[in-house]
């Protein structure tokens, strides 16, 4: 008697029964869905953190691993047990099922703790979550041993011999994983993660996966097995073990070429297994959506290994390794896992719940709805994401794979309501409904999936027309000269904020078409000539500008903020007339301009002054914190907004703070339009590889010790650097020194200054920083804290006798400040790492000693102290006091 998930499958049973893994072991229905939907529960937690990660800490780590660690480890636990039972003809009793709850239990709360305690940054919870997961999969592994071992001999014993083995691996790969969270120099990083990725990707994942294929992929097929897929598996698997060892010994001694051996004789190992996977496919093809998904993992997985072999490989340092590696894991969680769990659930759910075979085939057939549309959108929209395109293009396109990933979780809902629907009718005597065998895909859907990334281009395109390569349509200049229908081509190079050729000389009356090839690494650019401009061409990338027929000699440049202040100029010269202008300065008029007057702030109010309390130290000493790149408009005054390169959206980066010792991992992402970097003046390392520009849309992580207390400068290092400090990228690193003396209030405060390209009084007028006025050092505002004047409308607070220390960084790019508080004096002075004066001691033996001011030149800060002695208004400026009457005030407030 067969069961009837063995009737649903079409065609003569040419599965052992045993290895017919769609035909569990005797369970309670019930409490299977239920575990299933513990590892749909983490699936949907992923698709919320991807919704709302800018604001969720460590989001891309928890995305990846709500799905490798959360949705997938739950679910190779459940199933593999099953597999084992099905393969080696035993039945669990009553012990055994509420023994194996109590594991998936462990494994769940385990895993929780684990999600909880790395972005909340409490190692002791990541140690006690990494425990009780490696606890779970230890004793699941001990239990499958002693199944193997009380079964009766039998074909696709190897399957649980490799479960085994996968759970060996996992116990290490989470000890490494907890290291990660613990924070370890960059170099230990990228090699506890090759190590890390080894033992829970390729050893727990990889070989659980391949151990349940040999009988599943048949059986997902609906086809017979190749005979020879019980031996290559037995073989394949040491060659996987051997593999595994050489990669994880090799990570963890520190040597490539050793690691990437190991690769390598995994990577065989699963090249030799997968030739059982060849000859069911060509005999059934891909008629459902089930083993389509799965072959699109495996697919993915493929191109996984193949990346960080390739790092391996070329990468010059394993610091380098470990930046790479956050987007190789992005690929296995969304192109293999991800797929991998839609695909074999799809196909396991209905046939575990059973009912029958029309049952079966109502609740499968829900899962096959769409099949072309979210293959096609998910695969060719990760790859579309990986390619270089605008960061919005990115943005929107992985929001549509998004979708056509969550379409799983309602369609299992609508497939359990039809499996329901078809019990129901089955038990009331109603004849089922005959089986179909219509592909579900069709050029209908293959046309809706295509049609659905072409949208989310689109909207992509249209909201970075510049960035995203729309070229601009050009028009001829307007001269008064005869055609000559001849056409002058030029190639031309922008490297380095120059255009090599930067002098084109061009006959009368030419049609000059210019291409534009972009050869720097990450720094986008552009081209205007004229009236007739580029896209913003991303690094690697070639456009041609066609600048229409040239009559009169003229100036190209680059419009990217301060590329053309650094000599991004391109002379287009007609024979016999003199050069074009080459000053650098725009000759036609611009809102703004070195010569343009900012009137008075335009309002009394501001919508969101900055918080410049610095909160006291706690006793973590490691600290992480994601600085994300945006372009936004920000008030600059009341009323007077400007478009800012931000670190985080804010017109002043986020103040770090700690102790000397402290460890800090940034993670820099840039979600700008344009190259950006980041330099901690609070870190002595080379900057090389830290302070490397990135590109838009790309990812960096800096990992640097503070060794010395100071208040340190950080900003964006990439050239014009002065334009990227001046238009908002720049914050403050407080380290503490030792002995800091308690006081009752501490601010901090970042003088910078702000250059206007116009006089914007709302958020849509505003424009970027003006180059023009940076290079002749105009400043229209000098600014605490990226708004003028903000503390004269929010006040500093104070009581009467209060000890009040301010914080101060003077962070540019061009003025020094001379910080003053007036109707008070400072008892003591702390800059550049040393004390002037300590509560009225000073360093030559006074005792009565106070201070004025604390004079700072550019990147330089420290702190002062004082006391109020009676209630009232205290004005805080810069002494220099043309920029405190730029906007460098403020008031502190001082109540009995």
């Amino acid at each position: 008697m067969t069961t009837p998930e063995q009737d649903a499958s079409p065609g003569p049973a040419s599965i052992p029964a045993a290895a017919r893994l769609d035909a569990p072991a005797p369970r309670r229905p019930r409490a299977r869905r239920l575990r299933d939907r513990v590892a749909l529960g983490w699936l949907a937690a992923a698709v919320v953190i991807a919704i709302v990660h800018r604001w969720v800490p460590s989001a891309t780590w928890l995305m990846i691993h709500l799905v490798l660690l959360g949705a997938l480890t739950h679910s190779a636990m459940v199933w593999s047990e099953h597999f084992a039972h099905t393969l080696l003809h035993t039945v669990p009793d009553e012990a055994g099922r509420r023994r194996q709850d109590v594991r998936i239990g462990l494994l769940g709360v385990g895993a929780l703790m684990v999600f909880l305690g790395v972005p909340l940054d409490v190692w002791p919870l990541v140690v006690l979550g990494a425990t009780a997961v490696s606890a779970a999969v230890i004793w699941h592994g001990a239990h499958l041993v002693s199944v193997l071992r009380a079964a009766l001999p039998s074909r696709f014993r190897i399957v649980t011999r490799t479960y085994i083995a996968a759970s060996c691996c996992l116990p290490v790969g989470v000890g490494f994983g907890a290291a990660l969270a613990f924070g370890l120099p960059e170099e230990w990083r990228g090699r506890l993660l090759i190590a890390h990725l080894g033992a829970n990707l390729l050893g727990w994942i990889g070989l659980t996966v391949t151990g349940t294929l040999v009988t599943f992929w048949p059986t997902m097929l609906r086809t017979r097995m190749d005979e020879r897929a019980e031996t290559l598996a037995r073989q394949a698997l040491p060659l996987q073990l051997v593999g595994l060892s050489v990669l994880i010994a090799g990570a963890l001694v520190g040597w490539s070429p050793l690691a990437l051996a190991g690769l390598l004789g995994y990577v065989a190992g699963l090249i030799w297994w997968g030739r059982a996977l060849i000859r069911p496919l060509r005999a059934h093809g891909l008629r459902e959506f089930a083993p389509a998904s799965v072959l699109a993992a495996l697919l993915w997985a493929g191109i996984g290994l193949a990346w960080v072999g390739w790092l391996l490989a070329t990468t010059g340092s394993w610091a380098g390794v470990a930046d790479a590696l956050p987007t190789v894991g992005g690929v296995f969680a969304v192109g293999f896992a991800a797929q991998l769990l839609s695909g074999a659930l799809s196909y396991l759910i209905p046939s575990v719940m059973g009912g029958g075979p029309s049952v079966v085939r109502a609740g499968a057939a829900w899962f096959d709805r769409f099949a072309g549309v979210r293959l096609i959108v998910i695969n060719a929209g990760l790859l579309l994401f990986l390619m270089p395109v605008a960061s919005w293009v990115k943005v929107t396109t992985s929001l549509v794979v998004l979708v056509a990933l969550a379409a799983f979780l309602p369609l299992l809902l609508g497939g359990a309501k039809a499996s329901a629907r078809a019990r129901r009718a089955l038990a009331a005597g109603d004849p089922p409904a005959p089986a179909s065998e219509r592909v579900p895909w069709s050029m209908n859907q293959a046309v809706a999936g295509v049609a659905a990334l072409v949208l989310a281009i689109t909207v992509g395109v249209a909201v970075d027309p510049a960035a995203s390569g729309v070229t601009t349509t050009p028009t001829a200049q307007s001269v008064a000269v005869a055609p000559t229908g001849n056409t002058t081509r030029v190639e031309v190079t922008a490297r380095g904020m120059t255009f090599t050729p930067n002098r084109i000389v061009v006959p009368a009356g030419d049609r000059l078409v210019v291409v534009l090839h972009n050869a720097d690494a990450a720094m986008a650019h552009d081209l205007i000539l004229g009236s007739a401009r580029t896209p913003r061409v991303a690094p690697g990338q070639t456009v041609e500008l066609d600048a229409g027929v040239i009559g009169a000699s003229v100036q190209g440049y680059c419009s990217v903020a301060g590329h053309r202040q650094m000599g991004m100029t391109l002379d287009v010269v007609v024979e016999g007339t003199p050069q074009a202008d080459s000053s650098g300065h725009d000759t036609t008029s611009h809102a703004g301009g070195t010569g343009s007057a900012i009137p008075a702030n335009p309002s009394d109010s501001l919508s969101a002054p900055l918080d410049p309390v610095l909160a006291p130290l706690g006793a973590e000493r490691e600290h992480k914190l994601t600085l994300r790149v945006t372009e936004v408009p920000l008030e600059v005054a009341p009323g007077l907004w400007q478009t800012r390169w931000t670190f985080n959206g804010s017109g002043v980066g986020p103040t770090l703070h700690g102790r000397v010792g402290d460890v800090f991992e940034i993670t820099l992402v840039n979600d700008g339009s344009i190259g950006h970097s980041i330099d901690f003046h609070a870190g002595a390392l080379a900057p090389d590889k830290p302070m490397r520009t990135i590109a838009p849309g790309e990812t960096l992580t800096y990992r640097f010790t503070a060794g010395r207390a100071g208040i340190w400068m950080y900003h964006c290092s990439t050239m014009p650097m002065s334009t990227h400090i001046a238009a908002g990228m720049t914050g403050a690193v407080v380290i503490e020194p030792d002995g800091l003396d308690p006081v009752d209030r501490s601010y901090v405060l970042v003088q910078s200054e702000v250059f206007l390209a116009n006089a914007a009084t709302a958020a849509d007028q505003a424009q970027e920083v003006d180059s023009d006025k940076v290079v002749a050092e105009k400043p229209d505002r000098v600014v605490f804290n990226g708004i003028a004047n903000q503390y004269d409308l929010t006040p500093f607070t104070a009581k009467v006798g209060e000890r009040v220390r301010f914080w101060v960084l003077d962070a540019g790019p061009n003025r020094a400040s001379a910080f003053h508080i007036v109707g008070g004096q400072f008892d003591t002075v702390w800059s550049e790492g040393t004390y002037t004066l300590r509560q009225g001691r000073a360093a030559s033996g006074g005792t009565d000693g106070g201070a004025q001011v604390m004079p700072l030149q550019p990147a330089q800060g420290g702190f002062v102290e004082l006391s109020f002695p009676e209630e009232g208004h205290y004005p805080v400026v810069s002494h220099i006091m043309v920029d405190a009457e730029r906007g460098a005030h403020g008031i502190v407030k001082v109540t009995p």
